[in-house]
């Protein structure tokens, strides 16, 4: 019976174990399916959206479209988050490989997923390293950010990675993939990519990073909050000796690169990329708005808005770096420097910077400048009180100001610090080629970051005798005048009814002289008022404003005999294209700052068409690129050759220039030297100089240093003298390109000149009446 009983103890162990089999293979393929179907819902989306193969193929990576000089260099970004798209070639191989050897040793080996490195993960429940490859990184980076903290949520997402991840690894190499992956992680400070991050943390090229620096941006991929070097140095410094160890493990650095390489302290060249700072900021800011407008004008293929901060837009421009950096230097050399005796000359002047003014006009114009602040901006959306507002302004405060010595701290109300910037001077230059239009060089002002008004392409100014070039090419094409034509200097008056003279109108040269008898390349030499006036009188207003139309000047002329005097108001860009006309043979050319914009794939979705039209025949504008070469080479821009000085002359920034080349110019001066201007020509570069005050009544007291020739023309000397040093740039130094058969006589004989103390100190630039 004992046996009996232990057959069927037997028996029933043996249906227990079966039964129990069938139990595990049952739940094991159950679970297996479901985990089969959990993985095919998440692939189709039903556990929340995944790319489609568009999105793989195009994913939205947030990139700055960046603005290129015509030299290739990037001038500037716009952005929301700062981001640069890389090739892999363009990464320095010894990045990549610190990135490999630290994040996915087994890279190159996994499709995606690394099976080892997850079951290992599983095992000791994530103590011994994360399971994450370099491609679900991407993935995660890519498609969801961080996730969510809920573990049920964040195992579908971890599923999902995986899904994203395999579908990476079979649409892009290894090598797009760690390109990918390095332009899209965001390492803090408004830096995106490693691009972005080599430039704000070590103000380099990527290519140029040195192994210690590519293994703190590495060290940064771990968490760039926590590693970032600028706040948190000594735990970026052991992140990177980790990295460092990394790389000797996996033989790409000895043992005694790694404990050199541990030793270097944490080096940084810190510099936020920013809109406010950099090269070419006011072209830049000019950009910005014109593609606003281009953007509204021209739509992607599907219909949709291009977003200049997003799309990752490439735009071409005319602009020329070199050329660039040589006028932003210029102006900042010669504006401190002028700038200095603007303030030796304020000292005593209770109304300062302003001149001539009473204390209840300062006073008004200070106040509207308050009212135009962004402090009173601030203000008034707390919805305080105007009393309150005033009162806060003459209250001392804390402050960093702008000097040309560099940002200074200070203590000052904020109605003081009004009347500060109000002192200082302002200037605008523009370059161009006349024969493309191609614009090489912009600059607005003096600093972009504390004046950000554009006295390019903004500020229409007068522009005092540079507009008389503009009368004499209407006399010489409707009265066939030449240069060489002799006209007498003297009292000139145009009476009550004659050209809508309201009043009787009698022009003064400014320096009270009448020299009798003078040529016409004489007279625009030395800028002689009567003569404009008369050929004015003889040629009509009316014709004097088509004709500058013509030239490309947008601004309303009025039709009036003061116009000859430049009582005209225009911008530094329209009298460039003007005065480029003269260069180009008579051929108008509207300036051009694009060349092409492309997408971010390379395709090229823009490119601008050059606009020219005939103005004057090549014979008359030769003859005013003649009349022009008089002003340097015996009239109010001589300076540009000669070695001697006179009033002043410590503030002719650059000075002796030494001049050997043919250049056609033009100094200009408004009436109580408001306004200085020059512009000056080679055959391929038109370059057009204004200096001045925010305000006309802010000025130099006398013509010494408010005139042209002193206030704007070094600019333009000390410019073209950097133009030449930089072989690169192949500015002319050759004659303007002379007709065959000129039928218009610009050969005009001169008298030994004898030089004139007085013309030395006070120059011939006149000013309006």
């Amino acid at each position: 019976m004992a046996v009996k009983k232990n057959n069927n103890q037997t028996k029933n162990i043996e249906k227990d174990t079966t039964y129990y089999k069938k139990k595990f293979w049952k739940i094991f393929f159950y679970g297996l399916g479901a985990i089969g179907l959990f993985f095919l819902f998440a692939s189709w989306g039903l556990l929340g959206s995944m790319p489609s193969f568009e999105d793989l193929e195009n994913p939205d990576s947030n990139l700055a479209t960046e603005i290129i000089s015509s030299d290739g260099v990037v001038l500037g970004k716009y952005f929301e988050k700062n981001r640069s798209q890389l090739k892999y070639s363009d990464l320095p191989q010894n990045l990549v490989q610190a990135l490999v050897a630290t994040e996915d040793a087994r890279f190159y080996e996994h499709s995606g997923v690394d099976g080892r490195g997850t079951l290992r993960a599983i095992a000791s429940l994530g103590t011994s390293g994360g399971a994450s490859t370099l491609t679900q990184q991407l993935a995660k980076q890519l498609f969801h950010g961080e996730g969510s903290k809920f573990l049920p949520f964040r195992i579908v997402q971890k599923v999902k990675e995986w899904i994203i991840a395999i579908r990476l690894e079979r649409q892009y190499t290894k090598n797009e993939i760690i390109a990918m992956y390095c332009n899209v992680y965001d390492f803090g400070n408004n830096s995106v990519g490693v691009s972005s991050a080599a430039k704000t943390y070590f103000s380099k090229e990527p290519k140029d990073l040195s192994i210690d620096e590519s293994a703190i941006l590495v060290g940064m991929f771990k968490n760039s909050g926590l590693y970032n070097p600028v706040r948190n140095p000594e735990g970026v410094k052991n992140r990177r000796n980790v990295v460092l160890l990394q790389m000797e493990k996996g033989n790409i650095i000895t043992e005694d690169q790694k404990v050199k390489l541990q030793s270097l302290p944490i080096t940084l060249h810190f510099k936020l990329e920013t809109h406010k700072e950099g090269t070419a900021t006011y072209f830049r800011e000019y950009l910005r708005d014109y593609l606003k407008k281009w953007a509204e004008e021209n739509k992607k293929p599907d219909g949709s808005d291009y977003d200049v901060y997003k799309d990752g837009l490439k735009i071409y421009t005319t602009i020329d770096s070199r050329m660039q950096l040589h006028a932003e230097e210029a102006v900042a050399a010669h504006m401190a420097n002028l700038q200095e005796e603007f303030f030796i000359q304020s000292k005593g002047n209770k109304n300062a910077p302003f001149v001539n003014i009473s204390t209840k006009e300062t006073q008004r114009i200070l106040n509207q400048a308050m009212k135009s602040s962004h402090r009173w901006e601030v203000m008034k959306s707390q919805d305080k009180s105007d009393e309150e507002i005033i009162k806060s302004f003459d209250e001392k405060t804390k402050m960093t100001v702008f000097s040309w010595k560099g940002e200074r701290d200070t203590i000052m109300t904020p109605m003081d610090s009004i009347r500060y910037y109000k002192h200082f001077l302002q200037s605008g230059l523009m370059a161009m080629e006349p024969q493309t239009g191609n614009i090489k060089a912009w600059v607005g002002g003096i600093n972009y970051k504390y004046f950000q008004y554009d006295h390019v392409g903004q500020g229409a100014r007068q522009v005092g005798s540079t507009f008389k070039p503009f009368v004499y090419a209407t006399a010489i094409e409707q009265l066939n005048m030449s240069p060489c034509d002799s006209i007498i200097d003297s009292p000139f008056t145009i009476p009550v009814g004659r050209h809508h003279v309201t009043e009787s109108w009698t022009p003064k040269n400014s320096d009270n002289r009448y020299r009798g008898m003078v040529t016409l390349k004489r007279a625009l030499a030395n800028s002689i008022n009567t003569i404009s006036a008369k050929l004015m009188d003889k040629v009509g207003p009316e014709a004097v404003v088509e004709l500058t139309h013509k030239l490309g000047v947008k601004s309303n002329i009025p039709v009036q005999p003061s116009i000859a005097l430049g009582a005209v108001e225009i911008t530094v860009e329209d009298m460039v294209a003007a005065y480029s006309t003269f260069a180009n043979q008579g051929v108008y050319t509207k300036p051009q700052f694009l060349s092409r914009i492309e997408d971010k794939s390379g395709t090229i979705i823009y490119e601008p068409i050059p606009e020219s039209h005939d103005v004057l025949n090549k014979d008359i504008a030769f003859a005013v690129i003649k009349l022009l070469e008089g002003v340097t080479e015996g009239g109010s821009g001589d300076r540009l050759r000669t070695t001697y000085g006179g009033s002043g002359d410590n503030r002719w920034t650059g000075y002796p220039y030494q001049f050997k080349n043919p250049i056609a110019g033009k100094t200009g001066t408004t009436q109580n030297q408001s306004d200085g201007w020059f512009m000056g020509m080679v055959p391929n570069l038109v370059t057009g100089v204004w200096v001045g005050c925010e305000d006309r009544s802010a000025r130099f007291k006398s013509i010494t240093y408010g005139q042209g020739a002193t206030a704007a023309l070094p600019v333009w000397a000390y410019f073209m003298k950097l133009c030449y040093a930089d072989p690169g740039l192949k500015v002319s130094k050759e004659d303007f390109n002379r007709p065959p058969n000129l039928s218009i006589k610009v050969d005009c004989y001169s008298a030994p000149k004898v030089k004139d103390t007085t013309d030395i100190q006070q120059s011939t630039d006149e000013f309006e009446l």
